[in-house]
């Protein structure tokens, strides 16, 4: 994996050691998702099983690009994210988890329009970079990594750190003229 991600190393789900179990995802108001989570050892025990579970959650949920603790109801600051096969990824890092993140280079700033599974009956219009950059750590191995990313990818680790930070995409709307009723298609 080390020349496909580099940005990863050789980091992979098999450093969890098993498949993780899917959990409730909460809706807002819940009140984990308006506090910032607290940092975690990637290599505890109860972190590598909650990056385990945060990605059997996000496989099993159709659309869901990403994952962050406070959604399954845990307040620590590790998030999920794969957008591979979306038509609107450029970049494609393949399943990723991160453990304690934090943006350290943001540019080309744009709006676009956001969803989220713990609003579920709105969208809306957020401003983010359009490159990024992140620190942060790997569940099991414990390896820092600095994660390079643009795109459809970056608004996606965005919207995890908001969730790990205790945000939802509707506190980084312009107003009420950009959040709008999610769209049903049968």
């Amino acid at each position: 994996m080390t020349g496909e991600h580099p940005d990863l190393g050789d980091w992979s789900l098999e450093v969890l050691g098993k498949p993780g179990q899917v959990r409730p995802v909460v809706e807002a108001p819940h009140p984990v998702l308006s506090r910032a989570g607290a940092e975690v050892d990637p290599t505890a025990a109860e972190t590598v099983r909650l990056a385990a579970d945060l990605v059997a959650t996000m496989r099993v949920s159709p659309g869901c690009v990403g994952l962050a603790a406070p959604q399954v109801g845990v307040g620590a600051r590790v998030f999920a994210v794969d957008v591979t096969g979306h038509p609107k990824a450029l970049t494609v890092h393949g399943t990723f988890v991160l453990c304690n993140a934090r943006v350290v280079e943001a540019s080309r700033w744009r709006p676009g329009r956001e969803g989220c599974m713990s609003v579920p009956h709105l969208t809306g219009d957020v401003k983010r970079a359009g490159r990024l950059v992140v620190e942060a750590v790997l569940p099991g191995t414990g390896a820092p990594v600095r994660l390079s990313t643009d795109g459809f990818e970056a608004r996606a680790v965005q919207h995890e750190i908001d969730h790990c930070a205790g945000l939802l995409f509707l506190d980084r709307v312009a107003g009420a003229h950009a959040i709008y009723q999610r769209k049903v298609y049968r």
